[in-house]
């Protein structure tokens, strides 16, 4: 029994979670969620990357 636990890791260990279609947050919506997150990560970083390129150009 010991050895069968070394080899399971934490989360087999743990019950999977379930889609449930009531309680919980529809796949399509976090997968759009996680796009926009991307996509506005995106431009913060290429504007804090053409204020230091304007800085070094100009200062």
């Amino acid at each position: 029994m010991a050895e069968a636990q070394k080899r399971m890791s934490q989360t087999t260990l743990k019950r999977r979670q379930k889609f449930h279609p009531r309680r919980d947050v529809r796949p399509a919506v976090l997968l759009q969620a996680n796009r926009l997150a991307v996509r506005v990560a995106a431009i913060v970083i290429v504007a804090f990357l053409a204020v230091v390129a304007l800085q070094l150009a100009f200062g």
